[in-house]
C-alpha cells in the first residue's frame, strides 16, 4: 500500500512510520522542514517537504495514496488556537477531497466529543465534525487519552519546586496512553479494511494524580512526592511566567478545567476499548526519570 503519514518524525509519526516501512508499504512522511529529508529517508520513507497551511501542496502529496494518517501539528504561537487547529482540520479535508483519498486514519483526543470548554480539544472537536462531512470517504477517528509525556514538562516542576501539579486535584481521575501505543494502534488500522466513519479510544492505564505523583516520585528517588492542586489564576500565571504565549496558556488552563470536572472522559467510560495498551504508569515512569536525571 501507499500510505502518507503527517506529522514529521514526531512522537507518533516516526515510530508509526517506521512500523509501517517494516510491513513493507511505500511510505511518504509530510514535514515541514528540509532539516529532516535525510533522517526521514534514514527509516526507509519518503518525505514531502511543504506547509499544512498549503491545500495545493496537500493535494499533491496525498494524490495516489491509499491511505492517510492525519494529524494537527501544534502552533503555540496561533492568536485563536481553537481556530487554527479546525483551519489546518479544513485544509486537510479540502485536500482528500481534490485527491480522492478514501482511507484516512485521523488523530483526534479524547473529550473531543465536546462542542467547547476543554482547551485545544474544541478545536479538534471541530475537526472530526469536519471530517464527518467527507462522503465517500471511510474515515477511522482515534481518541487517545493524555499522553503520558506531557508529564516530561512538569519536570523544571520537580526539580525546583518539589512536587508535581496543575489546575485539578489529586483525586482527580486522568486516562493515559503513550505516543507508541498509539502509533502501534494507529499502524494497524491503517492496514484494515474499515469502513464508515467510526470512533476508536486508546488508553493504556487509569489513575488518580496521586497516584501519578506517587509512581513518578518513587522513580526519582522522591517516594514522597505529591500533586499540588493549583488554582486556575495560579495555573495561568505559571504557564505565562514559562514564557508561553497568552492564547496557548489560556486554553490549557481551559483543558485543565476540563479535567477536573471529569468531563473529558465521560464518552470514553461509555465505550472503553475491549484492552488497555501495553505502557502502564510505571513502565513509563523508567523514561520520566532517564529524563529527570538526565
Amino acid at each position: 500500500m501507499k500510505i502518507l503519514v503527517t506529522g514529521s518524525l514526531g512522537h507518533i509519526s516516526k515510530p508509526l512510520a517506521t512500523t509501517l516501512v517494516a510491513a513493507n508499504h511505500n511510505v511518504t512522511v509530510i514535514s515541514s522542514s528540509e532539516d529532516k529529508v535525510a533522517a526521514i529517508e534514514a527509516i526507509g520513507a519518503t518525505p514531502a517537504i511543504g506547509s499544512v497551511t498549503d491545500i495545493k501542496f496537500l493535494t499533491e502529496a496525498f494524490t495516489g495514496a491509499n491511505a492517510l494518517y492525519i494529524m494537527i501539528p501544534n502552533d503555540i504561537t496561533s492568536p485563536d488556537y481553537r481556530k487554527y487547529i479546525a483551519g489546518i482540520g479544513s485544509n486537510y479535508a479540502e485536500a482528500i477531497k481534490a485527491s480522492g483519498v478514501k482511507k484516512v486514519v485521523l488523530l483526534s483526543s479524547i473529550g473531543a466529543h465536546i462542542d467547547g470548554g476543554t482547551g485545544p480539544i474544541s478545536g479538534i472537536h471541530d475537526v472530526e465534525q469536519i471530517f464527518a462531512t467527507l462522503d465517500g470517504v471511510d474515515i477511522k477517528m482515534l481518541r487517545p487519552a493524555f499522553f503520558y509525556t506531557n508529564f516530561l514538562g512538569n519536570i523544571d516542576m520537580v526539580k525546583h519546586q518539589g512536587f508535581l501539579g496543575g489546575n485539578y486535584g489529586p483525586e482527580s481521575n486522568i486516562v493515559m496512553t503513550h505516543p507508541n501505543d498509539i502509533a502501534e494502534i494507529a499502524a494497524f488500522e491503517l492496514q484494515q479494511n474499515f469502513t464508515g466513519k467510526t470512533i476508536r479510544y486508546i488508553a493504556s492505564d487509569e489513575r488518580t494524580l496521586a497516584d501519578v505523583a506517587a509512581v513518578l516520585g518513587a522513580a526519582i528517588g522522591k517516594p514522597d512526592l505529591k500533586w499540588v492542586e493549583f488554582t486556575n489564576e495560579q495555573s495561568l500565571d505559571g504557564l505565562l511566567q514559562a514564557g508561553l504565549p497568552n492564547e496557548f496558556a489560556r486554553s490549557y488552563t481551559e483543558m485543565g478545567t476540563a479535567i477536573k470536572k471529569q468531563i473529558l472522559w465521560a464518552d470514553y467510560l461509555q465505550h472503553k476499548p475491549a484492552t488497555l495498551g501495553q505502557t502502564k504508569l510505571e513502565d513509563f515512569a523508567k523514561e520520566f526519570a532517564a529524563a529527570y536525571n538526565k
